[in-house]
């Protein structure tokens, strides 16, 4: 799913926009490659032509079963940094969206083991201003340059309404 550019309001710049982390695709490809290796396996050992195809149909329902849920999870949610807000959108035939302005943000955290280290991903933690609670973004790729965008913009927007509401900086 691409930048949900119809959202944006007149004026407002996509500074990123992240899909979970392919990791969450790993079990559906490993997955993939048994189903279809034991599925070509059986095929070659069994004589029977009527027997070959319901194999290999079997094998593409588990397959189809399988990932088609992960992959349709994957391509539908996303994460998007503009320079006033963070849209959090997820799902595919109900729909769950989030704006949050980035003047209700009080901090941004992040936190990734040492296997997510490696893989370049992590947990992204927005505080909400007011007691509104944390926000939990789970297998954002590039956590941390996420995590530094966020916090810049923030506090751009800080420093902007600081001369908003001082002009004369006194």
């Amino acid at each position: 799913m691409a930048v949900p550019y119809r959202l944006l309001m007149d004026g407002e710049d996509v500074v990123l926009h992240r899909h979970p982390h392919v990791r969450v695709l790993a079990r559906p490809a490993i997955v993939t490659v048994v189903v279809v290796a034991l599925a070509g396996l059986a095929i070659a050992v069994v004589t029977q032509a009527d027997t070959r195809w319901g194999i290999a149909a079997a094998a593409l329902v588990i397959v189809v079963a399988s990932s088609s849920r992960p992959l349709l999870h994957w391509l539908t949610t996303t994460l998007t940094v503009t320079d006033r807000r963070l849209l959090l959108r997820s799902g595919v035939f109900a729909r769950h969206g989030r704006d949050i302005p980035l003047s209700r943000i009080d901090e941004v955290s992040f936190e990734h083991t040492l296997f997510e280290r490696a893989l370049r991903c992590g947990t992204l933690y927005v505080e909400l201003a007011s007691d509104r609670g944390v926000v939990v973004v789970a297998n954002v790729p590039r956590v941390e340059s996420v995590q530094a965008a966020i916090y810049e913009l923030i506090e751009e927007f800080a420093d902007e309404e600081e001369l908003a509401l001082d002009p004369d900086g006194l």
